[in-house]
């Protein structure tokens, strides 16, 4: 596959730009693989294509505050940090991204909140934007992280044009969120309610859980043509032995397994065993995933509407396969379907 392959026509008005009323009243479009149609339908039917005996895989990462604004030592100049992840607990370490990348160098200092309370010394250079900060903070860590995250604000996509508010940070994250990690939300999951998973428990649809802690690489651009030469970023995840024992079952008694998230897809594909099972996994993972790719464990996918060339289409094309996914999004752009991570949603099964 080609990374030209990917390109579609979206309206910037389609992309969107706040999160819908009620998580679980998005628009859905659902695609049948076997037969071709489309459907539209309101996300919370989604109960109406699943049994008693089927599980859905959700992604528990919580996404963190992760940008902050901070001024440089001396010049007062406006620094604009992105924390990416925590690495070193002890010395306080963080890997970040900075803007404008080109003020910052060794041994600058950061400061951070009104009281400029909070400051941070750069140590490393590790990327062209990116660079490692030492936070000066003599309290526990616990007390630390509060005090950071009290600076930051949630991390929304660059499509979305606009300054976080206080809402974003309820709706910029699933309700079952529990592992702090990511500065990606897991945007399928942002469509379940607390009543829409009380129904599903009603009816006997399973719930399991792993994590994905996503990062910027998923909007990172692809620079090649070929996408075999494309690398993606690693993400730490987790796969437990709980989960693994749950799908087992489900696909023991031959009940369906739906991936909430491309995420999910991706975390599944990175601990696939023998015969369609699952096996633990605890590390990083780099997989990319595009067309073809033969999927063992996940019977249906919930994924958000993405935008043209991104990493996440081409996963979402994979499964469903590609000449019917590019057709249902160029029905989604006709039909004014909203895109990105506050979108509609999509269920192929």
């Amino acid at each position: 596959m080609k990374l030209s392959q990917f390109k579609f026509r979206l309206p910037e008005e389609l992309i969107a730009q706040h999160p819908s009323s009620q998580r679980d009243e998005a628009r859905m479009m659902v695609l049948n693989r076997a037969t071709g149609e489309i459907e539209h339908r309101v996300f919370k039917d989604i109960i109406n294509f699943f049994s008693d005996g089927d599980i859905f895989v959700f992604n528990d990462t919580k996404v963190f505050p992760a940008r902050l604004f901070g001024n440089k030592e001396k010049t007062g100049a406006r620094i604009e940090v992105f924390l990416l992840r925590e690495l070193n607990t002890e010395n306080k370490l963080w890997d970040v991204l900075v803007e404008p990348a080109r003020k910052i160098r060794i041994g600058n200092k950061l400061y951070f909140g009104d009281d400029e309370s909070m400051v941070a010394e750069v140590i490393d250079n590790t990327t062209s934007r990116g660079r490692t900060l030492r936070f000066l903070y003599d309290g526990p860590h616990d007390e630390f992280k509060q005090a950071l995250f009290r600076l930051g604000e949630t991390p929304l996509p660059a499509y979305i044009k606009r300054e976080p508010d206080a809402d974003d940070a309820e709706r910029y994250q699933t309700i079952f969120a529990a592992r702090e990690g990511a500065v990606v939300a897991p945007a399928a999951g942002m469509h379940f309610s607390r009543e829409l998973l009380k129904r599903m428990e009603i009816k006997g649809i399973d719930q399991a859980f792993l994590t994905v802690h996503s990062g910027l690489g998923n909007f990172r651009e692809i620079d090649v043509e070929d996408l075999t030469k494309h690398r993606m970023d690693s993400e730490e995840m987790e796969v437990t032995q709980t989960l693994v024992d749950q799908v087992n079952s489900v696909k023991d008694a031959n009940h369906r397994v739906c991936a909430v998230g491309t995420s999910v897809l991706r975390g599944i594909a990175s601990a696939v065993s023998m015969g369609g099972h699952m096996k633990t996994y605890a590390g990083w993972t780099n997989k990319f995933i595009f067309p073809p790719y033969d999927f063992t464990v996940a019977d249906a996918l919930v994924s958000n509407f993405h935008l043209p060339y991104s990493t996440m289409l081409m996963m979402v094309a994979a499964f469903g396969g590609y000449d019917l996914v590019m057709r249902a999004y160029d029905e989604a752009v006709k039909e004014k379907y909203q895109f990105g991570a506050y979108g509609d949603a999509m269920l192929i099964v």
